[in-house]
């Protein structure tokens, strides 16, 4: 059976604008490669052998490395760091008209980037954060990926606009145009898309590599577009060697939608540091959760036995959260339920914990903190 769609089809682009989604309500001229879910075994390629993680360790690992895009103009959209140069892929409508952009990472540090390349044909460009270089950047999969494999949509690591989804490849080879981008050979994904994703990365919810760059999806159904790294990778590599001195004007259509200016506060952001925090603990990651710390707190506690003090927790979930603004830092109250084990048993408790958080060198950190236990 073919896959058609009609005259009155509609396909968005994801990315939101201060408060813009960029839509496109038109014809589709040609029809969706037909795919189907079945692929004969004889088709399939022969896959590299790699190591598979738990999928909370998937999430943690790859979030690490997903960062949020934001234009003057407040135009939002979400990006991947892929080489040690600190480059970070992005759809070209997330960074379009625009030569330098506000980049802001999973522990809310911010940086300065710089358009390096942008395509008037394919929906990709490339932003130079050179806060970034020398970090290590995701994994790209060199498999061919297949009908049925399951998949992470991962898009803004910040405030509201962090998503993660789940799903599995549907389609593949589907190609479509939504003017001004051509798409070929996308992916057609099940995991649902939302602003927040655009420009993200599309991996493999087994070894978190990156399959594809999320980038549009219908208006109506749970059906997203994810554009395969292998096909644009040349074209990024190329601007990563040999930047684009003088960017192309691209023409995108917007069209307006209510949003809300509460997604980027303060407020949220500092909340957002402290559930980082233990989601990193959460995670044995205790070097990026020291890491946040702020350095009157590192110097009073050394890594070593910061880590000691949480390896005998198993999980902690951190609850009724809130943030109020003291003076020039914030104040980030909540509820902790904590399992530690002692002596090989599991032991539940609860805690009530307050943290200052404060900007140390223009980067948010954890100042200081406490926690009383309740009985």
């Amino acid at each position: 059976m073919k896959w058609l769609i009609s005259l009155a089809s509609s396909l968005l682009i994801l990315g939101t604008g201060g408060g813009l989604i960029f839509y496109w309500h038109q014809e589709v001229p040609a029809q969706l490669k037909n795919t189907s879910l079945i692929v004969p075994s004889e088709t399939k390629a022969k896959k590299t052998k790699v190591t598979e993680k738990e999928l909370k360790d998937v999430i943690h690992d790859v979030q690490k490395e997903v960062v949020m895009i934001q234009q003057d103009n407040g135009t939002l959209g979400s990006g991947f760091l892929y080489n040690k140069n600190g480059d970070v892929i992005t759809n070209a409508h997330v960074v379009n008209g625009a030569k330098t952009v506000k980049i802001k990472t999973s522990d809310a540090r911010e940086f300065d980037g710089t358009v390096i390349g942008i395509s008037q044909d394919v929906d990709v460009a490339v932003v130079r954060v050179s806060g970034l270089a020398s970090e290590e950047p995701l994994q790209l999969s060199k498999n061919k990926s297949e009908v049925g494999d399951e998949v992470l949509a991962l898009g803004s690591p910040l405030g509201l606009q962090n998503t993660v989804t789940t799903g599995i490849i549907s389609g593949v080879g589907r190609n479509f145009d939504i003017a001004p981008f051509h798409y070929k050979d996308a992916f057609q994904i099940s995991a649902p898309i939302a602003p927040g994703n655009s420009g993200g990365p599309l991996v493999n919810s087994k070894t978190g590599e990156v399959l594809g760059i999320n980038s549009a999806a219908t208006t109506q159904g749970a059906i997203g577009f994810s554009i395969p790294i292998m096909n644009i990778l040349p074209l990024v590599e190329g601007w990563s060697q040999t930047p684009l001195t003088e960017l192309p004007s691209t023409s995108v259509e917007t069209a307006a939608t209510n949003g809300s200016e509460d997604d980027e506060s303060p407020e949220i952001t500092a909340s957002y540091l402290v559930n980082y925090f233990y989601e990193s603990l959460n995670s044995r990651d205790y070097v990026t959760a020291y890491s946040l710390l702020g350095s009157t707190w590192q110097s009073k506690v050394a890594f070593s036995n910061f880590r000691n003090g949480y390896i005998q927790t198993k999980s902690t979930t951190i609850g009724d959260i809130q943030s109020s603004k003291a003076g020039d830092d914030f104040t980030v109250t909540g509820i902790i339920t904590a399992v530690e084990l002692k002596d090989g048993n599991e032991k539940y408790a609860k805690y009530k914990v307050q943290y200052k958080v404060g900007l140390e060198n223009d980067q948010l950190k954890i100042i200081s903190g406490t926690a009383k236990e309740i009985q």
